[in-house]
C-alpha cells in the first residue's frame, strides 16, 4: 500500500540505471553519469568473446568437414555459423567492453575516439589486442580438442596472392566503415546485425573468404582443418588487414562526423542510438 503524496509536492526525478544511454532520450538539463565496467572485466570479455568466435569458425568447419563432401555446403555452413555468432557476441560483450573481438576493430576504436573523454586509452587498447590474440588462440585449441584433431598443429592450407590479400583488404576497409559509419550515423544498435551481415557477404563475395580479423587469422594458422592458413601466409594477410582498415577509417572520416564515431568501449557498440 503505497502512502499518498500532498498535492504540490515536487515528484523526485527517477535516476537511469547505470551504464544506460537515457541521457538521450530523458528530457533532462544534467547529463547522466555511467559508469564503465572495470578494465579487467572489460579484457576478460574481449579474450572470452575472441575465444569464442575463433571455436565458431574452426570448430564449425570441422563439423560441415565431417558431415559433408559438398565444398559449397561446407562453406555455407561455416560462414552461416560464424556470421550468427559474431552478431551474438558482439550484442552481448558491447555494453561490457565495447564487442570489439578484433584488433582493427580496436584500432578505429582508439584512432577514432582519440582526445574525447569517452575514447579508448592507447595503453588499453593495446590490452585489447593482446586479450583477443590470446582468445583467438585458446578458441582454436577449444574447437580442434572438441573434435578429436590434434590441437595447435600448424595448417597446411597456403593462403599467399595478391589477389587474396586484396580482398582481405576490401573486407576489413569495408568492416571499419561499417562499424565507424553506423555509429556516427546513430545507428550503434545496429552494429552487431550489420556486421554479421556483412560477414555473410564479405565471406562469399572476396576470394580469400573475408578473414578481416588478425587475431582470428593468427589462431587460424594453428589449426590442421580446412579453415586453417599456413603459417608463412598470415604476415600478408595481415599488412592487407591493416591497410584495408587504414583504408576504412579514412572514409569514414571523410564521409561521417567524427565527433559521433565509434569511440571505444564506453558505450560499446550495442548500447548506441
Amino acid at each position: 500500500m503505497t502512502t499518498p503524496v500532498p498535492p504540490g509536492t515536487p515528484l523526485p526525478k527517477p535516476t537511469p540505471p547505470t551504464g544506460s544511454l537515457t541521457a538521450a532520450v530523458l528530457p533532462t538539463s544534467l547529463p547522466v553519469p555511467t559508469a564503465a565496467p572495470p578494465p579487467g572485466r572489460r579484457l576478460a570479455a574481449e579474450l572470452v568473446g575472441t575465444a569464442l568466435l575463433a571455436a565458431v569458425v574452426v570448430g564449425s568447419g570441422h563439423q560441415a568437414d565431417a558431415l559433408t563432401p559438398d565444398a559449397g555446403l561446407r562453406f555455407l555452413a561455416n560462414v552461416g555459423a560464424s556470421a550468427a555468432a559474431l552478431t551474438v557476441l558482439i550484442t552481448l560483450f558491447g555494453p561490457v567492453s565495447g564487442g570489439h573481438l578484433n584488433p582493427l576493430i580496436t584500432a578505429g576504436a582508439w584512432w577514432t575516439g582519440r582526445g574525447t573523454p569517452a575514447g579508448l586509452p592507447l595503453r588499453e587498447a593495446v590490452g585489447y589486442a593482446a586479450a583477443q590474440t590470446v582468445g583467438a588462440v585458446v578458441g582454436t585449441g577449444l574447437a580442434d580438442a572438441m573434435f578429436g584433431h590434434p590441437v595447435f598443429r600448424l595448417s597446411a592450407v597456403p593462403r599467399g596472392s595478391g589477389t587474396l590479400w586484396l580482398a582481405e583488404a576490401v573486407a576489413t576497409g569495408t568492416l571499419l566503415l561499417v562499424v565507424t559509419g553506423a555509429t556516427a550515423a546513430g545507428r550503434g544498435r545496429l552494429v552487431p546485425a550489420l556486421v554479421g551481415l556483412w560477414v555473410v557477404v564479405a565471406c562469399w563475395t572476396t576470394s580469400s573468404g573475408g578473414f578481416a580479423n588478425p587475431a582470428v587469422t593468427l589462431g587460424r594458422a594453428l589449426t590442421d582443418g580446412w579453415t586453417g592458413i599456413a603459417p608463412g601466409s598470415v604476415p600478408g594477410f595481415v599488412l592487407a588487414q591493416c591497410a584495408g582498415a587504414a583504408a576504412g577509417l579514412g572514409l569514414a572520416a571523410l564521409l561521417f562526423d567524427r565527433e559521433r564515431a565509434y569511440s571505444g568501449a564506453r558505450p560499446g557498440p550495442s548500447d548506441g542510438p
